[in-house]
């Protein structure tokens, strides 16, 4: 199909971009970890005495935070947003122009006016007027948060005696040192007091308690398909046994990356099954007898992949199909974004931020700087989304007949429609590589992250204006969210526990793109 040959001519070209490099001297700023990795990756291609960056998916590339010479970064970051777009084998733009007008024709045959229509038709966001709607209403705020982020590097730049204007090549590197002139946040400082089982067991599972009655036993006695994985039995605040909760949490060989939840057994009343779940993954595994420390991003990845298997397990429909986490994707990732919030609550971090050997809480300056660094350059981080969202939007909102369009002139114009052309500031992902929309499940779709963001941020604000964390707070959530599926229109179900609709200032705050009153 198109899709399948998208992906591997993407797959094809990425590998093929991959910049060799002849001298370590080249490779200034670059952690040694990351040399080794380069050289080994050259010696893979046979190219011994040499370096071999290669690419990621995304438009912009880890290496390019570190590394000091100027003139490699802009060749890595041409080599990453040309994929897919200068002619050769590998050439996408044919493949997505006939994809967009097959899709177009599709709708018009379902009756729809466009295939964005189609695709939203059956989403929390019903419309891609609403999507859009949600996505351009962010522009004003994140651009000029943008701007601001640029004025700040540029000024290092211009101390530093560059000489340069700041160019999207160079936005990670001088953002990194801006990141540690303002907040001065050493991850070694962090790590001791994130040790895993404390985070989970104190952190996780304090908060489940305390908002939904929950209380855990750690079963040794049932099978795991692999040593590290384990299993708890969920208890409901009134002894029952409800649920089982596993727990993959280490990397090995052949495991796929990422972070995820699913279920090997779904609720349902029809059948009488209780649910099964489980969270998977990719923290690096502590030599033998050695604490896992972990990063606060790992800690958010906790409590994120937790409030999906929350999701899962205080599902209570009849049918195992309308269960748990079988919702529309604009709403699915709303439950386990708004557990990410408790991480940071003040009762629960003191529950678990505890250094691994001592027991003492973390200092309190400490807590402040990972709280305020939450917030740093989501000016760009915001921009680059919004900017590929709305691409998104652009091409699956095509009239059927339009006709092929230029790659090279429909992206620019579309992302100038929408206010979002910002030089320093590229899309997520350019057309030509945009395999969430051309060659995965996201087509009319990108925006569902941030739809999801929406409710989650609206949703939790609720809870600050009702008295927080509380246990009766926390059971109006599990009834009227938590234990539904997808036995209901989600914007109907929003409604009824919010007592309106969504509204945007809550995640504008929580981005940094907008001061919370009084504050």
């Amino acid at each position: 199909s198109l899709t399948t040959k998208f992906r591997e001519h993407v797959l094809a070209d990425t590998a093929a971009a991959a910049i060799v490099v002849d001298t370590k001297e080249e490779l200034a700023g670059l952690p040694d970890s990351d040399i080794a990795a380069a050289a080994d990756a050259a010696k893979g291609k046979k190219l011994t005495g040499k370096y071999l960056l290669t690419l990621q998916n995304t438009t912009q590339q880890p290496a390019l935070t570190y590394l000091q010479n100027r003139a490699l970064r802009e060749k890595l970051f041409n080599a990453s947003i040309q994929r897919g777009n200068h002619g050769g084998p590998n050439d996408t733009k044919a493949i997505v122009t006939r994809l967009a007008q097959l899709r177009a024709d599709k709708a018009k045959l379902l009756g729809y006016p466009t295939y964005a229509a189609f695709s939203l038709d059956d989403q929390m966001a019903s419309t891609p007027e609403n999507a859009i709607k949600l996505l351009t209403g962010l522009v004003p705020a994140s651009t000029a948060k943008a701007r601001s982020e640029v004025a700040k590097m540029q000024a290092i730049v211009d101390a530093e005696k560059g000489g340069f204007q700041l160019a999207p090549y160079d936005w990670q590197l001088y953002s990194e040192k801006v990141r540690k002139a303002e907040y001065d946040l050493d991850e070694s400082q962090v790590r001791p007091y994130f040790e895993l089982n404390n985070v989970l067991q104190n952190g996780v599972f304090y908060a489940a308690n305390q908002l939904y009655g929950l209380t855990f036993k750690e079963r040794h006695d049932i099978p795991v398909y692999q040593p590290d994985v384990r299993v708890f039995e969920v208890f409901d605040a009134d002894g029952k046994s409800m649920a089982l909760y596993y727990g993959d949490y280490f990397s090995r060989p052949n495991k796929s990356g990422g972070a995820w939840m699913d279920s090997f057994v779904d609720q349902s009343g029809l059948m009488g099954t209780k649910p099964a779940v489980f969270n998977v993954t990719n923290f690096t595994k502590p030599a033998p007898g050695q604490p896992a420390l972990l990063t606060f991003d790992n800690v958010t990845t906790i409590f994120h992949e937790f409030g999906h298997a929350l999701h899962g397990m205080l599902s209570n429909v009849k049918y195992p199909t309308l269960a748990g986490t079988n919702v529309p994707r604009d709403f699915v990732e709303f439950p386990s974004q708004f557990n990410e919030h408790w991480s940071l609550e003040p009762k629960v971090f003191a529950n678990y931020a505890k250094h691994y050997q001592t027991g003492a809480p973390m200092p309190q300056d400490l807590v402040e700087r990972i709280k305020k660094s939450r917030t740093f350059n989501q000016g760009y981080a915001t921009t680059e989304y919004l900017a590929a969202a709305l691409l998104d939007m652009a091409w699956h909102t095509q009239a059927p007949g339009t006709g092929q369009r230029d790659v090279n002139v429909f992206e620019p114009e579309a992302l100038k429609g929408f206010n979002i052309a910002m030089t320093e500031v590229p899309p997520r992902y350019h057309t030509t590589y945009f395999s969430h929309i051309w060659g995965g499940g996201y087509a009319a779709g990108y925006y569902a992250y941030l739809w999801s963001e929406l409710i989650d941020d609206d949703a939790f604000y609720w809870f600050k204006e009702n008295g927080g964390m509380t246990r009766a707070n926390g059971q109006r959530f599990r009834d009227m969210i938590l234990s539904r599926g997808g036995t209901m229109d989600e914007a109907a179900l929003y409604r009824a526990f919010r007592g309106r609709d969504p509204i945007v200032e809550p995640l504008l705050i929580e981005r940094g793109l907008k001061e919370e009153p009084g504050k």
